[in-house]
């Protein structure tokens, strides 16, 4: 996925309300951008930081910036990182498309956003007539803590355990169900629950595993001109 413009550098104020932050652009004046990401952002919103904006071409949006990426240290040395929650399933379509991911390559059709369970949708609906539906949700992880190590979640999230139990649901119906995690820290070596965090996430993700859905993770390329699904790392029990 390339950013459609290049992206502007600046600096990080502070972020507040969730969805909300205000950076010091590169001419000194101080503005509002808009934060795609509901998250605790644990290790990404230091004051200071370099972040970096996208800006609409929408003369009517409220906010013309959006906050992209950030340079953070998480144990070795500065690197980028995104915070924009939007994209992941946009990342995940294109290689999809392109049938880069072996294990979820050679369905037929993709369809987004179908209703399935209680009351969600999955990400990700594949099919093929001579296979099982394949249940596909995505989970942005933008958490590390350690080196090497991203976590998710990074604050409590009572829908994404929700979405595991549905997902077991899905697998005891005789469907495939994948929960896919996409960490935009390229540094990610391997990916684990944050059971601190959120217990009751951790609980729903020892159920789901143990009903068969199968639990992957991929790592990004971060540039300031792009983002790109990179490599497989493990999912640690």
């Amino acid at each position: 996925m390339k950013f459609a413009a290049p992206l502007i550098e600046a600096r990080l104020v502070r972020r507040y309300k969730r969805f909300l932050a205000d950076v010091i652009l590169p001419n000194g004046s101080e503005t509002t951008v808009h934060v795609a990401n509901p998250g605790a952002m644990t290790g990404l919103a230091t004051p200071g930081a370099r972040v970096f904006l996208s800006k609409s071409s929408d003369p009517k949006r409220k906010l013309a910036y959006s906050w992209e990426l950030v340079e953070a240290d998480f144990g070795a040395g500065p690197e980028l990182a995104g915070v924009n929650t939007a994209h992941p399933n946009r990342l995940v379509a294109e290689v999809l498309a392109e049938n880069k991911i072996p294990q979820l390559a050679g369905y037929e059709t993709i369809r987004r956003e179908v209703k399935y369970g209680r009351r969600s949708r999955i990400d990700f609906l594949l099919e093929a007539p001579d296979r099982p539906a394949c249940y596909l949700e995505i989970k942005n992880v933008h958490l590390m803590r350690l080196p090497g190590l991203a976590e998710f979640p990074d604050c409590v999230t009572a829908r994404g355990a929700r979405h595991l139990d549905e997902l077991a649901d899905i697998r005891e119906q005789g469907f495939r169900a994948v929960l896919l995690y996409l960490v935009q820290i390229g540094s990610a070596r391997e990916v684990a629950v944050a059971g601190d965090i959120d217990p009751a996430y951790a609980a729903a993700f020892a159920r789901a595993r143990a009903a068969g859905v199968e639990m992957l993770a991929r790592v990004c390329r971060l540039t300031h001109d792009e983002i790109r699904v990179d490599r497989e790392v493990p999912v640690a029990d």
